[in-house]
């Protein structure tokens, strides 16, 4: 891959000149690319999916060629996707013959168009609602092969942080109002996601590769991070968030605050559960 003097050159002054967005606190310095990049996002936010492209797409115009896994595609549409690239020559197209329900596409468009423009392999790194649900009924290890619920020791218990703040911000994420037997499954299902997105992110390795998802899944405490080198070899990762707040010290390894959206407030008209 080309990491030339040039190059980062021009990358740390777009960096550089995108400052005055970023969280202070969490400065990005990085200028040498990781295997992995974890890029979050607000799923509506739109100037968080713009200044995310654009930083990206600084890095693939000063050289740098990575995989490009995305949350927004099932894991197993891959066939699919890889004919959809194959054949496609714009996001267009590509969104005509992948696009399902729950995503806004039009904020995928130029990332998918970058893929196709400079021949990245793009990943469909999600897991399907049948796979959750069936999660959800039988637990993280029933989606997995033995070799990988043995490597991620998925006959053990879950870590109990990871499963103490999956559960804080599901229960949030749903305006208190969840059933208390309906959260472990929940978390469950949340943690396979995050299992299997490491797990696509380390099978294009030598490749590097980028992750686009929601910022819950690149948080360091309990998000794809904490999975991506419980297995041996390790690997350099990096996470970036795109935020409305700022977030706790040390859950990305830099974030970059942008102008929240007004919406309505999903949980008004609700009574918390007691």
């Amino acid at each position: 891959m080309n990491r030339s003097l040039p190059a980062l050159l021009l990358l740390a002054a777009a960096i550089a000149g995108c400052a005055g967005s970023k969280n202070k606190s969490q400065p990005e310095t990085v200028l040498v690319n990781p295997q992995v990049l974890l890029l979050g996002e607000v799923h509506d936010n739109a100037e968080g999916h713009k200044l995310r492209y654009r930083q990206l797409f600084q890095r693939v115009e000063a050289g740098w060629r990575p995989a490009i896994a995305m949350e927004q595609f099932d894991r197993e549409h891959q066939a699919l996707l890889n004919k959809a690239q194959r054949d496609c020559r714009d996001a267009k197209c590509l969104l005509l013959v992948m696009a399902g329900p729950h995503w806004d596409w039009d904020q995928y468009r130029p990332i998918i168009d970058l893929a196709l423009r400079y021949e990245l392999p793009l990943i469909a790194a999600n897991l399907s609602r049948a796979d959750a649900s069936r999660v959800v009924r039988d637990g993280v290890a029933s989606s997995f092969d033995e070799k990988t619920v043995a490597e991620y020791r998925l006959k053990e218990p879950l870590p109990a942080d990871i499963v103490k703040t999956q559960q804080k911000e599901i229960v949030a994420g749903h305006c208190n109002m969840l059933s208390d037997m309906m959260v472990p499954g929940m978390v469950n299902a949340q943690v396979a996601r995050d299992i299997w997105m490491a797990k696509l992110l380390r099978a294009q390795q030598p490749r590097d590769v980028v992750l686009i998802a929601g910022n819950g899944h690149v948080r360091k405490d309990y998000g794809v991070p904490r999975w991506l080198n419980a297995v041996e070899p390790r690997l350099t990762v990096r996470s970036i968030g795109y935020v409305e707040a700022a977030p706790e010290q040390g859950l990305y390894d830099a974030s970059y605050t942008v102008a929240g959206k007004r919406r309505p407030d999903p949980c008004a008209g609700q009574k918390p559960k007691s």
